[in-house]
């Protein structure tokens, strides 16, 4: 299996230099063909590490284990159906001056992004994995900024000069914990999971509880935790929306992935009161402040920015409540929010190439005027509102079940309050987007098939999560859980 992991990351790399060639074509069968093979062998390995096993390659600067494979899974699925969803919208622009050029340029730093992020679950020690980070901050910053507007080039800036500081703090973390570990692990030892986990119970608790908070300041602010979110609306509207799924669904997990291997450590070191009562508070702070401003939004693709940072905080609410319960639950939280967003974003899509507008109040009558996909946007409004087919409520159920049992009433009670008060603001916003009469005269039609493709493959896994969760992955899960419990 080590020869999976080199050759999943191989994948997105050759993608990258046959899009750079002179055919658009084939940049769309590279971007297919890597997209699709990824995520196969994301799921292959997945489910070969779902008792606990783990894989390594190239002397171990590789490595995968349940954890990793939960986001590696989120990272390869947007990958795919964001490459099938992007031949039908870049094919809707085929009008621009120069699109040729825009798409081998596109497509090229779109599997450069899949790449960077199949890279970080499979990092095997903070240093590479802060790297790894890093590297998904550069690439996508040239993403936000590919269609070179005025909006697009300034969103770019302050994402990376915001990300950047935040990493800056993140490394900072990295050595502060390396410090910590050069007493039991000596002075020369490379930094990886397996030898700090090895070692925790006698690693100072200071330093180590000093690097987490910085950990999640750090690294947070690619997560988009308040008050380190401000980049993020900006970036994710004015972004291509494939690649706005990606950065929603996959990006800012894998930041929060990097924070979960630096709670292994605080964890067991320092008792695990601290590092949740961190988590708890940044996501509550997120879910409150997000679901507020999702009310109030014009503008539809920073409506789902804000949604994001709404579910990041859920998330971060179900690792702080500590139980195996509510972990597993926002575990699984991070493949159920990485396909409702990539429905939703890929929705936005479908609705700016038809009314080539942002704006909530500009969009009316989209189920008629978009047959299928415009119903299939409302579909992930409601999913991402919790609606309890979809996948989405399961894991905010188990959440919320696991945080009664820990017990912890007020963010449990606040978890619910503002869950339900995003619900309101996202269903009012879709609903009329979507339900209202369209305008007389509306052509009626989808732009591409390649696009409702996209947004079915997604509503499948949406919806299917919510009905059936498979035994390989639930098994996957509590093993990912258990490997953040402090023993």
């Amino acid at each position: 299996m080590g020869a999976l992991l080199v050759i999943l990351l191989a994948l997105p790399l050759a993608a990258t230099a046959l899009s750079l060639g002179r055919s658009t074509r084939l940049a769309e069968l590279a971007t297919l063909a890597a997209g699709a093979s990824a995520f196969a062998l994301t799921v292959a390995l997945a489910f070969s590490v779902r008792h606990g096993a783990e894989h390594t390659a190239l002397g171990k600067w590789l490595h995968l284990d349940a954890l990793g494979a939960v986001f590696l899974l989120a990272t390869g699925f947007l990958y795919a159906t964001g490459a099938l969803f992007s031949v039908g919208y870049l094919r809707g622009g085929a009008h621009r001056p120069r699109f040729a050029a825009y798409a081998r340029r596109y497509y090229s730093f779109l599997n450069l992004f899949g790449w960077t992020m199949l890279l970080v679950p499979l990092m095997n020690d903070f240093a590479t994995l802060w790297v790894a980070v890093e590297l998904t901050t550069i690439v996508s910053v040239l993403l936000v900024a590919v269609d070179r507007t005025d909006a697009a080039l300034e969103a770019a800036w302050k994402y990376v000069l915001i990300a950047s500081v935040g990493l800056g703090i993140g490394l900072l973390a990295v050595i502060v914990l390396y410090a910590a570990g050069s007493g039991p692990l000596g002075e020369a030892y490379i930094p990886r999971f397996a030898g700090y986990l090895a070692v925790a119970h006698r690693l100072p608790s200071v330093p180590v509880e000093f690097a987490f908070l910085l950990a999640v300041i750090g690294f947070g602010t690619k997560v988009g935790f308040v008050p380190l979110h401000t980049w993020l609306p900006d970036a994710h509207s004015e972004a291509p929306s494939p690649v706005s799924a990606l950065l929603s669904g996959a990006l800012l997990a894998n930041a929060f992935y990097a924070i979960l291997r630096f709670y292994q450590v605080t964890a067991p070191a320092a008792g695990d009161r601290f590092p949740r009562d961190v988590l708890l508070v940044f996501g509550t702070a997120s879910l409150v402040l997000a679901a507020l401003f999702v009310l109030r939004q014009e503008n539809y693709k920073r409506l789902l920015a804000y949604s994001t940072i709404e579910h990041m905080g859920v998330i971060a609410l179900g690792i702080g409540f500590g139980v195996r319960l509510a972990v597993a639950g926002a575990l699984f939280h991070v493949l159920n929010h990485a396909a409702a967003k990539g429905l939703a974003f890929f929705g936005s899509g479908s609705l700016l190439r038809r009314y080539d507008s942002k704006e909530i109040e500009q969009i009316r009558g989209a189920a008629s005027a978009l047959p299928l996909s415009g119903p299939m946007f409302l579909a992930a409004a409601l999913a991402l509102s919790g609606l309890p087919v979809a996948g989405v409520f399961r894991s905010e159920f188990q959440i919320v079940s696991g945080g009664f049992s820990q017990p912890a009433y007020v963010s449990v009670a606040l978890l619910l309050v503002f869950v339900n008060v995003a619900f309101l603001g996202v269903i009012w916003h879709a609903g009329r987007m979507v339900l209202t009469p369209a305008e007389a005269g509306t052509a009626r039609g989808e732009t591409s098939w390649w696009m409702v493709g996209a947004m079915a493959a997604c509503l499948l896994v949406v919806v299917g999560l919510g009905f059936h969760l498979p035994s390989g992955l639930s098994e996957l899960l509590q093993h990912a859980a258990r490997s953040l419990e402090a023993s």
